[in-house]
């Protein structure tokens, strides 16, 4: 956390020290809010139209009104980016219900929102996990129903994640009636043949965004693209399994719960469709 770096916060762009959020913040108390997260790749924003519509539903879906048009946050994710010369790594946004004194029910229609934006430095395309491949273990899933919705109230991520670090290992799978939901922070794929997996989209997950973009590569590549549920079994006897975020774009998976998948490195359809991503987001 540099003292020189700089935050959005509510209109001003601040020294992190100077950008304060009230205690009476629903966000805080509630965890009455909306999150999103976009990379950034050669200072520019990856497959950022995308985590905008997203952000607009997820804010649509809890009954907050967007403060921004799209037009009005690229400016604003722009600017921040400039502002911390950031050239590769994520922009963070967050929406709340705004401060109000604490009540469960929502505050008057008029209270503005609370809006907030930093940057993270991170090694995103030449990340020395994906050589060697990622090991995630399984947990149960234990999060609320409307998955879908990419709410700020991450417990159960947090728990999970924990779990993972716990195992030394990069990301924990959760698991729901026998079979994968999602990752902690990532959507879980295998690879079976020349098809990929994945389980379809409903409330018990979020969409992700890379996921989308992954899905269309691969059929570009003429690999058949399989929506369906798969169990923890399955993906350790596939050929390859990987995971996709923001964050980590294609990561390939070679262990689950200490047994390998496949060869136990890295595939080649997960580093092909990694090489890919990479070439859409630099494109």
């Amino acid at each position: 956390m540099s003292e020189a770096r700089i935050v959005y916060l509510n209109g001003a762009f601040l020294p992190f020290d100077e950008a304060k959020v009230s205690v009476m913040d629903r966000g805080f108390l509630f965890a009455d809010g909306i999150y999103e997260v976009s990379a950034v790749l050669d200072g520019r924003l990856v497959d950022n139209a995308a985590h905008l519509a997203r952000l607009d539903r997820s804010l649509g879906e809890i009954g907050i009104r967007n403060p921004h048009t799209i037009e009005g946050w690229v400016g604003l994710q722009e600017e921040l980016v400039r502002h911390n010369g950031l050239t590769e790594g994520l922009v963070y946004m967050q929406v709340t219900r705004g401060a109000f004194e604490r009540d469960f029910a929502f505050p008057p229609a008029e209270t503005p929102p609370t809006v907030m934006m930093f940057t993270q430095a991170k090694t995103v395309a030449n990340n020395p996990l994906a050589e060697r491949g990622a090991k995630v273990v399984t947990v149960p899933d234990i999060r609320w129903k409307r998955r879908d919705i990419k709410s700020v109230a991450l417990l159960a991520q947090v728990l999970a994640k924990q779990e993972a670090a716990k195992a030394g290992v990069a990301e924990a799978w959760m698991v729901e009636d026998g079979f994968v939901t999602e990752g902690s922070s990532s959507t879980a794929f295998m690879v079976a043949g020349d098809a990929i997996v994945t389980r379809p989209l409903s409330t018990a997950l979020l969409p992700g965004i890379t996921r989308l973009a992954v899905m269309r590569l691969a059929g570009d590549e003429g690999l058949r693209v399989e929506e369906r549920l798969f169990t923890v079994e399955e993906a350790v006897a596939a050929d390859e399994a990987f995971y996709t975020s923001a964050s980590a774009f294609v990561m390939p998976v070679v262990a689950i719960d200490g047994r390998p998948v496949g060869t136990g490195e890295p595939g080649p359809r997960a580093r092909r469709l990694r090489d890919l991503y990479l070439e859409l987001a630099r494109a």
